[in-house]
């Protein structure tokens, strides 16, 4: 820890000589004010300098008209723009410039675009300041058959998030030179655990490993599947946590918060961290005692269409070895004979036992293309093939590539391995070749 401690110190401290000996009067844009700075006597739709953009420590580091440098959020500026793109971007804002609001309505939904059913994005705490940033064209909402007061505005928020918001449960307000507001209603900002809670408890949360597992396109069936989750139903009083190796269901009583972001649910061996919005740690005990930390997050995507999509890869990938055979010959290794239903007879391989096969191993057994390979080695391997021997315990995985005359196979038992991927082949594999027996019965 003290070491970390250190390593941060320094890297603060090299920071921070960076912004008053390297910047200079080097400027690499100009910005608009999205957030009032009064510290720094700036208000929103001032146009500052940037000197720096730090994607580490997340902040600008912007000139005054003193000559100063001070560091600040990347969320409170505009993206830097040259002088000219900049006079566009400040009269985009120029309208609302010294506008803000107070949220009304406990929940109130942001939303991804000016329309009441698209993707809510965040949700407003009633009493919460927001910042109004333009007014934008949408659809009208509606209550029942009547239509709604207000217009749509793209709005930020204090931690940075933008969306659209419908202004029939806003209270506009302008601000002075120091931030303070200028007539308007005064609401006050509902407790923060509330809405916290309710935020976790309205989503479905899944393994971390699943948000790995769609970024990379490397889908492992077995440790994939939509029920894997957790979820707490405040409605029904349920909550539940299922996992590849954990199942529980139990009844929802309350929760105790045991900090800013930590809530202890009731008679529930289970604590809720809140990391961020879209990130909770589990902290759960289960029957043996012992406690572990489950990470879950938010998943955009549809895993039910993720998960067809994956089975769609695999059953074709097969079906490309069965259809360019489904006979293979060799005249060290046998013959391979792959079927439709994804059974496979192989005889005489007897030159791979025991290095590959196991001496137990029979002569049939199932087969499928469940691993995926890295992009290096797809520039001279079609995937991999997994075969499951009857009377063998253990998978045979061949890196294969599919020839014009018949099918090439590598032992890919010391591959490396990462997942449900293949990284790296084997240092010394054997390759076995195999001819494609007509349907005559001859070697092509």
């Amino acid at each position: 820890m003290k070491r970390f401690f250190s390593s941060s110190l320094i890297i603060t401290i090299l920071f921070s000589a960076l912004i008053f000996t390297s910047c200079k009067d080097k400027v690499m844009g100009w910005s608009v004010v999205l957030w009032n700075i009064p510290d720094s006597s700036l208000q929103s739709g001032d146009v500052v300098p940037v000197y720096i953009k730090s994607n580490i420590s997340h902040v600008y580091v912007i000139g005054l008209e003193d000559g100063k440098k001070i560091e600040v959020p990347l969320w409170q500026l505009t993206e830097p723009l040259s002088k000219k793109k900049n006079l566009k971007s400040k009269a985009r804002y120029e309208e609302y410039a010294h506008t803000y609001a107070s949220v009304k309505l406990d929940g109130l939904p942001c939303r991804a675009e000016p329309v009441n059913t698209a993707k809510q994005v965040y949700r407003l705490r009633k009493g919460e300041v927001i910042k109004i940033l333009y007014k934008g064209k949408g659809q009208v909402v509606m209550a029942g058959k009547t239509a709604l007061e207000g217009d749509w505005f793209r709005i930020l928020t204090k931690d940075g998030t933008q969306g659209w918001c419908f202004s029939y449960n806003l209270n506009l307000y302008e601000t002075d030179a120091s931030g303070n507001q200028i007539g308007g209603e005064v609401i006050a900002e509902e407790e923060t655990e509330d809405v916290l809670f309710t935020e976790i408890s309205q989503k479905t949360w899944y393994p971390d490993y699943f948000d790995t597992m769609i970024k990379s396109n490397n889908i492992d069936l077995a440790r994939m599947h939509p029920s894997f989750n957790f979820r707490i139903d405040t409605e029904n009083k349920k909550v539940s946590l299922n996992t590849k190796d954990i199942h529980e269901n139990w009844e929802y009583k309350g929760y105790t918060k045991n900090d800013d972001r930590e809530f202890a649910l009731t008679d529930i061996p289970v604590v809720i961290i809140s990391r961020r919005s879209n990130f909770i740690v589990l902290r759960y005990t289960g029957e043996d005692g012992k406690p572990q930390e489950l990470d879950f997050v938010t998943i955009d995507a549809d895993l039910n269409e993720i998960i067809e999509n994956e089975r769609t890869r695999r059953s074709w990938s097969y079906l490309q070895i069965w259809s360019r055979g489904p006979v293979y010959t060799s005249t060290n290794y046998g013959k391979l004979v792959f079927d439709e239903d994804g059974s496979f007879h192989w005889s005489n391989f007897r030159l791979l036992v025991p290095s590959v096969i196991k001496s137990t191993a029979k002569n049939a057994g199932t087969a499928q293309v469940k691993y995926t390979i890295s992009k290096s080695l797809a520039q001279n391997y079609d995937g991999v093939v997994t075969l499951k021997f009857n009377g063998m315990n253990e998978e045979v995985n061949f890196l294969y590539r599919l020839e014009d005359d018949g099918l090439r196979l590598e032992d890919a038992t010391s591959a490396k391995m990462d997942g449900n991927q293949i990284k790296e082949r084997s240092a010394s594999p054997i390759i076995v070749y195999f001819k494609r027996q007509s349907s005559s019965g001859s070697d092509q």
